[in-house]
């Protein structure tokens, strides 16, 4: 990664990036948003998941429910995640039950550094509510949904490398907390393969 003007008050350790930062969490924890933020920050490349499934399906994410059921949808999400994560390092925001998967996940730690954007139940339905193309929300009681999936997914959801709280405060602050924990992750894998 060449150094830039954004980059330029980056600690070294970002400047560097040995792997992709792959954005994890809830539908409405801000991965898209605050990806897109963090890869202007880090000079890198943004991909969103979701949109590269879309278009090698030749279909929405919506439609891929509809016609063929979630089973479908993660079996392309899961290649398609593998195929992203071997191209050179970039930013890549997935969707939310993309951690979910085992294999997903064994990819994720070997060729990314996983970040999950942490975000609480009100945060959650203000920000869901902005859009009506989710598939897991239609025609449900969007309370009840989140704290499901809240209570599913969460667990798994920190086995990420980086855990950041996103909250309703500007972007930028909540860009600058993942900027710190991914400094702090890859210090600590560098003085741990050190001690090693």
């Amino acid at each position: 990664m060449t150094s830039s003007p954004a980059t330029a008050d980056l600690p070294d350790a970002l400047r560097r990036l040995p792997r992709t930062i792959v954005m994890v969490g809830l539908m409405g924890a801000g991965k898209s948003a605050i990806g897109r933020r963090l890869a202007q920050r880090l000079g890198l490349p943004f991909v969103d998941a979701d949109a590269e499934i879309e278009r090698a399906a030749g279909q929405t994410i919506e439609e891929m429910f509809a016609a063929h059921g979630e089973a479908y949808f993660r079996d392309g999400e899961r290649r398609v995640i593998a195929r992203l994560l071997a191209d050179p390092v970039h930013v890549l925001s997935t969707g939310g039950g993309a951690f979910m998967d085992a294999e997903t996940r064994r990819v994720i730690a070997e060729r990314g550094i996983s970040v999950w954007l942490r975000a609480p139940l009100d945060v959650l339905l203000r920000r869901t509510a902005r859009r009506t193309n989710r598939p897991l929300l239609k025609g449900r009681d969007p309370t009840e949904v989140l704290t499901k999936l809240m209570e599913l997914r969460y667990p798994v959801y920190a086995q990420a490398n980086v855990v950041v709280d996103s909250t309703d405060g500007p972007p930028e602050q909540t860009v600058q907390r993942v900027l710190d924990g991914l400094a702090a992750h890859i210090e600590g894998r560098r003085k741990a393969a050190g001690a090693g």
